[in-house]
Order: C-alpha cells, then structure tokens, then sequence
C-alpha cells in the first residue's frame, strides 16, 4: 500500500484544492504544501525502510481479460526518482510563496497533479500503465505554462505539447508490438519477450522508444521546444519540466528501452551516442552565447541531460549509475538555479546578463547558495554533481575514446557558462539596476537551504544513493546481456 499512498496523497490534496476553488490564496497554498509534505514523509520512510530483497509492490486487476494489471513497485531506481520527486515538489510550491497567482486553487492543484503522475511512472510496472502516466504528467505542466506563463506561452507550449505527443505516439507502437508478441503488459515479464524478437525488428523498437524519450529530455535533434518553453513558462512550470520532467525520459532510457529493446541499443546505440554528444558540446556554446539567464539555463539543462542520456546508452553499470546519481544532482540544481533566477527578476524586473552587476555586495546570504549550487552544476569534486558526472564521463569513453574525449569537454564548457553567470550577475559594480537588491529571507531560504545542503550532502556521501541503486541497475544489465 505504500506504493500507492505516494500516489493517492498527491491525487486528493489536487482534488481537495479543486474544491476550495473560492478560498482564499493562503489557504491553496497550505493545502498545497501540506499534501506535498506529507507525500515527502511517506517518500522518506519508504527510503529509509527500503529491502532491495523485497521491493514495494502493489498489484490490482486493471483490465482481466486483456492481462493488464494496475501495477506499482519500487526497488532502488525507482525509489532514487520517487524520493526527488517527493522533495522537490514542496519547494517548488514554497517558491511561489512571495508570488501571487490568479485561479490559485487551480494552479496549485495541477502541482499536484503533476506530481501523481510523476509518481505513476516512476513505479508503473504495467507498459499502459507507464504510457498513462507518461502522457498524463505533461497535460497539469502543459496548463500551468499556458495559462500563467508570458505573452507567447500558448503558442511555445502547445509546440511542446505536439512534440511529446508526436513523440509518444512512436512509443505506444512500440508497446502495443511487444504486448502482442508478449500477450502481457506486465514489464518484467516482456523482459523475456524481448529477447524472443529479430535484430531487424529490435532496431525499430529502438528508434521508436528513443525518438519519444529523446524529445522529453532533450536530445539534439528534437530540442528546439525547450529554451522557449522553459524561458515563456512561469518559474514553477520550468522547474517541473526541468527537474522532473525531463527525468522521465532518461528513465524511461533505463526502465524500458534498454532491457525492451536490448539488441536495437547494441546496433543502433552508438548513433545515439553520438546525437547525445553533440547536443551536449551545441547546447554548452549556445549556453555561454546567451545574455538572457533563464536561456542560459535552459541550455545548460539541455547539455546535462545529453550527457545522461550517452551514458545510459553504453549500456555500462558506470553509465547507468552515472545517469541516476546525475538526474537527481541535476534535479535538486535546476530548480535551485531557476529559483534563483526568479528572485534576480522579482528585484530587477530583468533578466539580462548585461543589466545585472554588483548583486553579492548587499546579499551575503543569496552569494552563498548561488555559489554552493553553481558549484554543484559545474561538477566541482566534494558537491553532488562530480560522481555522476565523473562515472557519465568513464562509461562514454569506455564505450569509445573519441566520443568520450569530445564529451569531456562539458568539463571545460560547463564551467565557462556557469562562471560567467555568476560573475556577469552577482559581482562587479552595482548599477540602478541593483542597487537596492535586498537579500533572501523567509520562504526563499526554505527552499535554498534544502537545495545547497543536498548538493554538500549528495558530494560528500555519493555511495548512500549509489548502493540503494546498484542492485536493480545489475538486474536490468543481466537482462540485456
């Protein structure tokens, strides 16, 4: 049953706030943040008590006579994903706390709303119902940019929206294929399915399940929806899309195309490798052209999330363990950065590089978070993005040395972009612009706080979240061997 309270507390405190469409905006939010904090709990005991002998599983008759079943579980790699979702999302409504919404009972019950969802894939083990909660996670994140993002917010989501959906539609194929074949929808079971299927059809399942995961990332070349996207959304929107959302397409690399299509990944996988690589090097130089700094970020997410998907792709316990430590570092940064970047507009009324200066002289406070998050972003050894990215990196080259020398140099990019955000915007001399900059306080520093403190802690102690994964990465590598 825990399996599915992490998903009904989400579901009701949605619904709940769907009901008190006529409170008051206070109220909206402490339901919001109370729902999210009690899933947060279960999410932690679910850590803390976790058997990777005795996954967490849930298993109900969804439809009988087709052999489709409402089925959760969770063994390390789902936990990884369910326990940052479950963190994250608390923050994410506590950022809004200096911010007024219009329809705020709605805008913080499709927060939540998202969040089932997310939770659904994370621990789906039935392919429906995976591609349920692959489709239903975008349509609450679809609304909230829509509706509260900027002027061209319409337009910019629903190129999102028909990417995705193109996207998935490849993938239901896919599942339907193997469904048939498999005369289940259990995925464990089509496991050894799979196996059964020829090289030639094995490769079109690999391209099918990589076009849909490539476009939710993104991989080059089905990226160009997302620095609008992630620049017109509201901040809650983009920090749903980039650290959660984005996560469900290298999972979905982890969970279902490499053990479902494992003789199309030993063909074809080389290729996507590549397309990975050089959106990785291509999003890195367009990140430090960038004079906008929600755009820089959405452009330095997009080359983490190359890199991710490489290492997934060489099929290696490295590569793998690299991409599920570097998706929750990625995660927890993300948000941390975009959040900052909402206080630097809230106080400035811009986001331009060349308008901002001077900031650390009157923030002492928000100087130390940004740097402990910036650090964390660039990989700087002792901070939660340096294993991951260091085991990414190993697993590419292992894989092949040209590849992964070119991959490399996000080392050497990464830190070029970063440092120039940082010192464009918080050091030199202030200006009208920044001259009353005043530093963070109250409900922004319940949200940087956790954030820096998990980058020092995930630094520290990589090996905590690396032993809870490495059983069920070693299950899924048997699998494809």
């Amino acid at each position: 049953m825990l399996a599915l309270t992490l998903i009904l507390i989400p579901l009701i405190g949605s619904l709940l706030l769907l009901l008190l469409k006529g409170s008051n905006i206070g109220t909206s939010k402490n339901v919001a943040i109370v729902t999210s904090l009690a899933t947060f709990v279960i999410a932690i005991y679910a850590f803390a008590t976790f058997n990777a002998q005795s996954p967490i599983e849930v298993k109900y008759s969804w439809m009988k006579d087709l052999n489709i079943n409402f089925h959760l579980s969770i063994d390390g790699i789902s936990l990884l994903m369910v326990t940052l979702t479950a963190f994250l999302v608390p923050l994410i409504i506590l950022s809004t706390y200096k911010h007024s919404y219009k329809n705020h009972a709605s805008f913080y019950a499709l927060i939540l709303f998202a969040e089932t969802a997310l939770m659904g894939v994370f621990m789906a083990r039935d392919i429906f119902l995976f591609y349920f909660f692959f489709e239903a996670a975008l349509i609450p994140v679809y609304f909230i940019a829509a509706i509260w993002g900027g002027k061209d917010a319409p337009r910019i989501t629903f190129k999102m929206f028909v990417y995705t959906i193109f996207g998935s539609l490849f993938m239901l194929v896919a599942l339907v294929y193997l469904y048939i074949k498999g005369a289940t929808a259990d995925i464990q079971q089509l496991y050894t399915t799979a196996k059964m299927i020829s090289p030639t059809n094995q490769g079109l399942l690999f391209w099918a399940f990589f076009i849909a995961f490539a476009i939710k990332m993104p991989v080059l070349p089905f990226h160009t929806w997302q620095p609008d996207a992630y620049s017109e959304s509201p901040t809650p929107a983009t920090m749903l899309l980039s650290g959660l959302l984005s996560k469900m397409g290298v999972y979905g690399l982890i969970r279902i195309m490499l053990p479902l299509a494992p003789i199309g990944v030993a063909n074809w996988g080389l290729i996507g490798m590549i397309l990975s690589v050089a959106g990785l090097i291509y999003g890195s130089i367009i990140a430090i052209q960038q004079n906008n700094i929600k755009r820089l970020i959405a452009y330095s997410s997009f080359a983490h999330m190359g890199l991710m998907a490489a290492g997934v792709l060489s099929g290696t316990l490295n590569g793998i363990q690299g991409a599920l430590l570097q998706m929750v570092a990625h995660g927890i940064n993300a948000v941390g950065l975009f959040f900052i970047v909402k206080i630097i507009y809230d106080r400035t009324n811009t986001r331009d590089l060349s308008a901002l200066g001077g900031i650390t002289q009157k923030t002492p406070a928000l100087s130390i978070y940004f740097m402990i998050i910036m650090l964390g972003s660039v990989a700087l050894p002792l901070t939660n993005g340096f294993v991951g990215e260091f085991l990414l990196l190993k697993s590419v080259y292992d894989k092949n040395a040209w590849i992964g020398a070119i991959a490399g140099l996000t080392i050497i990019l990464g830190a070029v972009y970063m440092l120039r955000l940082m010192q464009r915007s918080m050091f030199g001399e202030s200006n009208e612009v920044t001259a009353k900059f005043k530093d963070v306080s109250g409900s922004e520093i319940a949200v940087l706080f956790p954030i820096a403190a998990m980058v020092l802690l995930m630094g520290f102690f990589p090996n905590i979240f690396l032993k809870i994964t490495e059983p069920a990465v070693n299950s899924i590598l048997q699998m494809i061997k």
